[in-house]
C-alpha cells in the first residue's frame, strides 16, 4: 500500500472511529457497526493500528532523562467545590500518572487540550 493510500484509509477509519465512540449511549459498538455498514473485523483491524501509532507518537515525545534531577514540591490545597444543590463535590482522579517524580491526577472531564498542556509542560520541565 502506497502512502497516499494508506493515508486516506487512515484518515476515513479514524472518522469512523471517532463516530463510533460517540454512538448513542447502551448502543454496543457491535449494533452500530451493524447499523452502518461496517465489517466488525476491519473496524478491530484499523482500531489496533490507529491505537498503536497514538502509543507510538506519545512514546516518541517523551524525553527520557538518565540521570535524576532535584524535585520541587509545591503543596496544593484541595478544597471542596459546592455546586448549585449546595452538595459537597469531591475530586475523585480518573486518571493518574505516576513516576518516581511526581504524581498528576485528572478527572474524567479534563478536556484533551488540558492534558496535552500538561505533558507538554512535563516535558519543558525535564
Amino acid at each position: 500500500m502506497d502512502q497516499i493510500t494508506h493515508e486516506v484509509r487512515l484518515a476515513h477509519w479514524t472518522k469512523v472511529i471517532e463516530e463510533c465512540s460517540n454512538r448513542p449511549a447502551g448502543q454496543s459498538a457491535k449494533q452500530w457497526l451493524k447499523e452502518n455498514n461496517i465489517p466488525e473485523k476491519s473496524y478491530y483491524y484499523w482500531l489496533r493500528r490507529i491505537r498503536a501509532n497514538a502509543y507510538a507518537e506519545a512514546k516518541s515525545s517523551l524525553t527520557v532523562i538518565s540521570k535524576p534531577m532535584p524535585a520541587v514540591l509545591a503543596e496544593i490545597p484541595v478544597r471542596s467545590v459546592e455546586n448549585a444543590n449546595t452538595e459537597k463535590v469531591s475530586f475523585e482522579p480518573a486518571i493518574v500518572l505516576k513516576t518516581n517524580d511526581f504524581t498528576i491526577e485528572f478527572s474524567n472531564s479534563a478536556s484533551k487540550a488540558l492534558i496535552s498542556k500538561v505533558m507538554e509542560g512535563i516535558q519543558h520541565a525535564r
